[in-house]
């Protein structure tokens, strides 16, 4: 058996994601926050987590990007590509023109925005801690409407008003499956890094990409994000098409190291 702790509960777009796996013998563990699915696989609770990582719309799951750079050692396994639909949910016996609150995870609700703005102008919106909570509150409060998943509104008994309420066809977010290890080298890999700079200098994400560039090593993202130490001192999030075993690869990080504080090495993994 392998136990699998998600970003829950059961319903979320984690969960479709964990369920489209198709493991037969996973055992799953419902986690009510990101963080919490780190420590669950930390502690040995769990063997691998899912967490969400990125959405085609909304950019990065900071929550994601900071447990894996800054609080956990656990290294990138896999990932899970997957279109992301959200409908609006009600308790039954209410429609539309008795919605006078939404709630959902502030991703979902913002992957909505245009909707909400057409259909339900002036009405406000309320944070969840998931889109399956979400659900959960609209079932037991009339009045209330989730922005959730069809799986969610089929296990909690509410009522689905409208369906594919996102605003872009194109939708989809990226899981990630935690672990402990490297895989293997595949030829098909993606290598994804945390890279921490010596000092705040001119030319330092230039000193970067020119060392990948010149490996001839592909990047598919740069992200920059706070350290947490003072204001103004950033770190930078790179995916880059490769493993760490590919000799260019470790040619680039090899020289990277001797140039800046820190490189970790956040995951060496098949690619979708």
């Amino acid at each position: 058996m392998t136990r699998y702790a998600y970003f829950g509960p059961e319903g979320t777009h984690t969960h479709e994601a964990l369920r489209s796996l198709l493991v037969d013998d996973a055992v799953e563990v419902s986690c009510a926050t990101i963080p919490e699915v780190f420590v669950t696989v930390e502690r040995g609770k769990a063997d691998l987590g899912i967490v969400p990582i990125e959405n085609s719309v909304e950019g990065s799951v900071n929550a994601t990007l900071d447990a894996l750079a800054f609080d956990s050692d656990l290294e990138i396994q896999g990932e899970i590509v997957r279109d992301i639909h959200h409908t609006l949910c009600v308790a039954e016996g209410s429609g539309l023109e008795d919605v006078t609150e939404v709630v959902s995870h502030p991703q979902a609700s913002a992957q909505c925005r245009k909707w909400l703005a057409e259909n339900l102008p002036r009405v406000p919106t309320r944070a969840a801690n998931s889109t399956a909570e979400a659900v959960e509150q609209a079932v037991r409060q009339p009045g209330v409407a989730a922005i959730g998943t069809k799986l969610a509104a089929e296990r909690l008994g509410a009522r689905v008003l409208e369906e594919a309420i996102e605003d872009y066809a194109g939708n989809q977010t990226r899981f990630v499956v935690l672990g402990r290890g490297l895989k293997a080298r595949t030829g098909r890999d993606k290598t994804s890094l945390a890279l921490f700079m010596n000092v705040d200098r001119a030319g330092t994400l230039n000193m970067i990409v020119s060392e990948f560039a010149f490996a001839q090593i592909n990047l598919t993202k740069i992200q920059s994000r706070p350290t947490r130490k003072a204001l103004g001192d950033y770190m930078f999030f790179i995916d880059l098409a490769g493993h760490i075993e590919d000799d260019n690869v470790r040619l680039a990080l090899d020289c990277l190291r001797l140039k800046l504080r820190t490189v970790k090495v956040l995951g060496s993994y098949p690619r979708v």
